[in-house]
C-alpha cells in the first residue's frame, strides 16, 4: 500500500470527516436560529457556555484552549458579549494584561434562556436514536480528538 492509499478503517473514517461537516454546519445553523431572539448565535453561545463550564472565571486564552478555539476568534466574540453587559472584564492577579471572563447576571439570564430552548430542541433530535449509539459516537469522537491534541502537541 502506498502513501496516498487509505486503509479501509482510513476510508471509513474520511467518510465520517466528511458527514461530521455537514453535522457540525447544521448543527450551528440550528442553533442560530434557536437562540437568535435571545441576540444570540451559536458561537456567542458556545462562548457563554465555555464561561458558565469552568470552575472560576478564565482568560480568553484558555476558554479557547478548553473549547479547542482560535484565541483571536473567543477574543472578538467576548468583546461583542461586553459590549452588550452579558460578561466583564476582571483584573487577573496572576497575569496583568490577560483579564479574567466574568458572565454577568444578564449573561446568565441569557445563557439559561438558551438552555430551555435547547432541551425540547435536543430531546427532539434525540428520539429514536438508541442511547447506546449516541454513548458510541461520544467515546469515538473523544478517542479522536485525544489523537488530534496529541498530534498537535507532538507537532508545537
Amino acid at each position: 500500500m502506498n502513501e496516498t492509499e487509505r486503509t479501509p478503517a482510513g476510508t471509513a473514517l474520511t467518510a465520517l470527516f466528511l458527514d461530521l461537516f455537514r453535522l457540525n454546519n447544521r448543527i450551528l445553523s440550528s442553533g442560530d436560529r434557536l437562540v437568535a431572539d435571545l441576540g444570540l448565535t451559536s458561537a456567542r453561545w458556545q462562548v457563554l457556555g465555555s464561561i458558565v463550564a469552568a470552575e472560576r472565571p478564565q482568560p480568553v486564552a484558555w476558554l479557547a484552549r478548553d473549547m479547542g478555539a482560535n484565541r483571536q476568534n473567543v477574543q472578538r466574540i467576548v468583546n461583542d458579549l461586553e459590549k452588550e453587559g452579558l460578561v466583564s472584564f476582571q483584573p487577573n492577579p496572576h497575569h496583568r494584561r490577560a483579564q479574567l471572563v466574568v458572565l454577568s447576571d444578564k449573561g446568565r439570564q441569557i445563557f439559561d434562556a438558551a438552555m430551555r430552548l435547547q432541551a425540547p430542541w435536543v430531546n427532539d433530535l434525540s428520539d429514536g436514536l438508541p442511547l447506546e449509539d449516541i454513548e458510541t459516537m461520544r467515546r469515538v469522537m473523544t478517542a479522536l480528538r485525544g489523537k488530534l491534541e496529541g498530534h498537535a502537541d507532538a507537532e508545537e
